[in-house]
């Protein structure tokens, strides 16, 4: 399980809290995706916002990922990567999966992919204080404003023999959030309060995974694939014939958020069709299939 050095100073009571929750569960995401130990350590002081959002020159631009909750909707929080941080979380992810060489777009949307993956992770952190179910809402590639009253830190992730610095912006009113929350603790009387989280524990489990247990997700079936020049497409017409590059005898691809998951063989169950899994995709490959 990943490491983490604790913050000294109060962190449940600050914005460091959710800083340090953004911390833990991008190591986890690292670590299932590399198979590799992953660590972070935390720079104790704050640093200030308006000199972190300044230093974008040259190539060391950062890379900043604006991401709101429904908890706290205009109040979002940012998470920062310079470029060869965020190049080398994303080499080092497609690596993992066996793609030794990447185009630079595929290597910025592996890591952007990831940042996702771990503001997800902190939903459960998120409805615990607020004392209602929390949901990422839509995300963007934008940098905080200049004029930001955020509260900003920094943390350094080690994945193997790498390391590199993170930096994450989190709003005022976010933060005041958290605090007036603390103030009046939810109870487990209120009509809107999830079922109770496990409280945050280092090395321990988010929590978090319970509140996605029922989201759903589109499900699709790939029986093959074919490509035609658009002079053929034209021609189409009732009892066209159109071959796909699968045989009969090969498995189909079952497929979430069109990434494949599993692989399986047609059945008819009560006047429809199924699929019998064959075969589950491991990590490296579905992260090859997304490209």
């Amino acid at each position: 399980m990943p490491e983490m050095a604790v913050l000294e100073n109060n962190a449940s009571h600050s914005p460091a809290w959710l800083a340090e929750e953004c911390a833990r569960q991008l190591t986890q995401v690292l670590e299932s995706m590399t198979g590799e130990e992953t660590s972070v350590s935390f720079a104790v002081q704050e640093i200030k916002p308006k000199q972190e959002i300044n230093d974008d020159t040259g190539q060391n631009e950062t890379l900043w990922w604006e991401q709101s909750f429904n908890v706290a909707s205009g109040s979002p929080l940012w998470v920062g990567a310079a470029a060869r941080s965020w190049e080398e979380i994303g080499n080092r992810i497609l690596r993992s999966a066996g793609v030794e060489h990447s185009e630079p777009e595929n290597i910025r949307s592996t890591y952007l992919e990831i940042i996702r993956q771990a503001l997800s992770g902190v939903l459960g952190a998120l409805s615990l204080r607020s004392g209602r179910k929390a949901a990422c809402l839509e995300g963007r590639e934008n940098p905080p404003p200049l004029s930001s009253d955020a509260s900003a830190f920094s943390f350094e992730i080690k994945i193997g023999d790498l390391a590199v610095p993170i930096s994450v912006l989190i709003s005022h009113t976010l933060a005041s959030l958290q605090e007036e929350t603390l103030a009046e603790p939810v109870t487990e009387s209120s009509a809107s309060v999830p079922p109770a989280i496990p409280a945050i524990k280092l090395g321990g489990n988010p929590g978090s995974i319970e509140l996605l247990l029922d989201v759903e997700l589109p499900v699709s079936v790939s029986f093959g694939r074919a490509h035609l020049p658009l002079k053929d497409v034209i021609k189409l017409t009732c009892g066209s014939i159109v071959e796909l590059n699968r045989s009969v005898s090969e498995p189909v691809d079952v497929m979430v958020n069109n990434c494949i998951i599993a692989r399986g063989e047609v059945v008819v169950v009560e006047g429809n069709f199924g699929i019998r899994i064959k075969q589950v995709i491991s990590r490296q490959e579905r992260l090859r299939t997304l490209y």
